[in-house]
C-alpha cells in the first residue's frame, strides 16, 4: 500500500510515517503540510492507496481538500485533534474511511490502517472476480453453450466467496458451486427476462444432471435430499464463522460485506449470542435462507 500523509505539523507526519514503516504497512509516497498542496491527479500520479489528512491546517482544511478530491479513488483517513460531532459527521458524509482523533495513539493508528487496507484489498478481489466474470460477456451463442456445467468463469468467484465465508472446506460447498454453475449457464442461454427457478427445481436438476438421465425418480428424490442437508450445514458452518468474526470486530469489512448480504441479519446475530453464551444449535433448528445465499452468490 502507498500512503500520503498531509498535515502541518511536521512532527505528526513524521510519527506517522514511522508508526506505517515500523508496521511494515506500506511505504510512504509523499508528503504536504497544508491542503493546497494536493489534488487528484498528483494523488494519483503517485499511486496513492491511502490519504491520511488533518483537518485544520492554515490555508485550506481537510474538509475544503476532501470535497476537491471527490474523482480520488483512494481511501482517505481523517486526524484532528477536533471531536466536534458535527464536524465529523460532515467529513464522513464526504467519504472518509475513518476519523482519528489527537494525539497520535500509536495502536489506534495501527487498528485503523490495517481495516481500511483490509477494505481495499477486500474490494480489488471483488473487482476481480466481477473482471473474470466478464470473460463471457464478449463469446458468442454457440461458445456460451460449449461452456462446462460449472464453468471456470464462475467456479473461481465461486470457490473464492466460499472461501471468504468459511466454508470451502464443507462437502455442501460442492454442491453450491454446481447450483452456481447451472444457475449461471441457465442465464446465459435465457432469452428475455430471466427468472430464477425455484430451490427445489434447482436442486432437483443439480441432481439429474449428476446421477444421469437413466435415474430413477426414487434415486433423484435421495440425491436432492442428501444435497440439502450438505448445503444447509455448509451455510450453517458460514453463519458461524460470520458470527465469530461479528463477536471479534464488528467492523470487520469481512462481516459487514457479507453478514447481511449472504443471511439474514437476525439469524446472524442470533449466532452471535450463542458463540458468546458457548451455546450450540444444530442446523436444523436455524434458518437458514439457501436461497437467499444462492441468488446473491450467483453474480449475472
Amino acid at each position: 500500500m502507498r500512503y500520503f500523509i498531509t498535515d502541518d505539523d511536521q512532527a505528526v507526519r513524521s510519527m506517522l510515517a514511522q508508526i506505517i514503516e515500523d508496521a511494515d504497512l506500506g511505504e510512504i509516497a509523499g508528503e504536504a503540510e497544508d491542503g493546497s498542496q494536493i489534488d487528484t491527479d498528483y494523488l494519483q500520479l503517485k499511486k496513492v492507496d491511502i490519504l491520511l489528512i488533518d483537518l485544520l491546517m492554515p490555508n485550506r482544511d481537510g474538509i475544503e481538500t476532501i470535497r476537491q478530491l471527490q474523482d480520488f479513488d483512494g481511501r482517505i483517513v481523517m486526524i484532528s485533534q477536533i471531536e466536534s460531532k458535527e464536524m465529523i459527521a460532515e467529513a464522513y458524509s464526504l467519504g472518509i474511511e475513518y476519523y482519528i482523533i489527537k494525539p497520535i495513539n500509536r495502536l489506534e493508528v495501527l487498528s485503523v490502517l490495517q481495516k481500511v487496507q483490509e477494505r481495499i484489498l477486500l474490494q480489488r478481489s471483488i473487482e476481480g472476480i466481477q473482471r473474470s466474470l466478464s470473460v463471457l460477456d464478449g463469446a458468442s451463442p454457440r461458445e456460451q453453450r460449449e461452456q462446462p456445467f460449472t464453468e471456470k468463469t464462475i467456479q473461481t468467484p465461486g470457490k473464492f466467496l466460499l472461501t471468504e465465508l468459511g466454508m470451502i472446506g464443507e462437502s455442501g460447498s460442492k454442491d453450491l458451486l454446481e447450483m452456481l454453475g447451472y444457475l449461471h449457464g441457465d442465464e446465459k442461454m435465457a432469452t428475455g427476462d430471466y427468472e430464477f427457478p425455484s430451490l427445489k427445481e434447482t436442486f432437483l436438476r443439480v441432481a439429474r444432471h449428476k446421477l444421469g438421465i437413466e435415474a430413477s425418480d426414487a434415486e433423484l428424490q435421495k440425491e436432492v435430499k442428501a444435497a440439502e442437508q450438505r448445503v444447509r450445514r455448509a451455510i450453517y458452518q458460514g453463519l458461524s464463522h460470520l458470527a465469530s468474526l461479528g463477536l471479534t470486530d464488528f467492523a470487520n469489512p469481512k462481516f459487514e460485506a457479507y453478514a447481511s448480504t449472504f443471511f439474514d441479519f437476525i439469524e446472524v446475530r442470533k449466532r452471535m449470542k450463542e458463540l458468546e453464551a458457548h451455546t450450540e444449535t444444530a442446523p436444523s433448528s436455524t434458518k437458514i435462507n439457501t436461497k437467499k445465499l444462492i441468488h446473491h452468490h450467483n453474480p449475472c
